[in-house]
């Protein structure tokens, strides 16, 4: 697909287990099949467990699959010697932001990439630039990243990718570690990246709210793909969800909830300015 940022093309994936004396596999994921266009919104939920990180990993080529392909804007990630180009076109940020930052001041650590890829220096200090004015921390160029709050370490973390100029990043659980302000700073930072740069992005979360304005979500369980589509249509759901052991968003539950009452609300309800325009229009 002319279209397509990511492709997971009926991916297997297994690892031995170290005390197995029979030397059986552990399947990890099994058969995925998921193709993601190119400046898409995508959640990927699931609970522990379920194989999403693993899956963020094949998207990187962290790892590549026991079995399919793993394309990645039509780069096959077991191509060993197209690594460094898949790596810039799609780009990862982590859970823990202290494990992506390697230098002492901001600046530097954004700067970091593009000097390995042996980017000239004057382009290098334009990307740092525009890579930290992105996530709005342009501000905090000389500041030393052990002075920063959670969200404005993940802020760099994900300007230090920026600055690789990427066409997709995945973000695997980005906000676990933050407190509400920070995922909020995060959450706003990548709806801003991929609606005003277009920058195709993958979230892997726990948290429902944060997949709500998705174009997409997904919804993983024993390394399968077995519920995906828009919010709306994932989360009204509910039942099923929950007999996944998931949560679905706030609002969705008091709708749920107001259901089982007799109170004639909308099943796909998602935030609360939908919950109030449907409680207006209730007679």
């Amino acid at each position: 697909m002319e279209d397509s940022m990511l492709w997971a093309n009926k991916i297997y994936f297994c690892y031995r287990k170290d005390d197995d004396k029979n030397n059986e596999k552990s399947i990890v994921l099994n058969g995925i099949d998921l193709k993601i266009k190119k400046g898409e919104f995508v959640v990927i939920i699931g609970h522990n467990g379920s194989g999403k990180s693993t899956l963020a990993k094949h998207f990187n080529a962290i790892l590549v699959p026991t079995k399919g392909d793993v394309i990645v804007d039509g780069l096959n990630t077991k191509d060993n010697k197209r690594l460094w180009e898949i790596r810039q076109r799609a780009g990862m940020v982590f859970q823990n932001p202290d494990n992506q930052i390697v230098a002492t001041i901001v600046e530097e650590d954004v700067a970091f990439g593009p000097e390995n890829l042996g980017i000239p220096p004057e382009k290098i200090r334009q990307r740092v630039d525009e890579a930290l004015a992105a996530v709005d921390m342009l501000a905090y160029a000389h500041h030393g990243p052990h002075l920063l709050s959670g969200g404005q370490k993940q802020r760099v973390a994900i300007a230090g990718v920026l600055a690789m100029r990427p066409e997709c990043i995945i973000l695997d659980e980005p906000t676990a570690m933050l407190d509400p302000s920070g995922r909020k700073e995060v959450l706003d930072t990548i709806k801003r990246l991929n609606k005003e740069e277009g920058i195709t992005i993958v979230l892997i979360t726990h948290f429902m709210e944060e997949a709500v304005e998705a174009d997409r979500v997904v919804v993983m369980e024993d390394g399968k793909i077995i519920l995906e589509g828009s919010p709306k249509n994932v989360f009204s759901r509910v039942e099923e969800i929950k007999r996944l052991g998931l949560d679905v968003p706030e609002m969705t539950e008091l709708a749920y909830e107001l259901r089982k009452s007799g109170i004639k609300v909308r099943e796909d309800i998602l935030t609360i300015e939908e919950m109030v325009d449907a409680i207006c229009q209730l007679k």
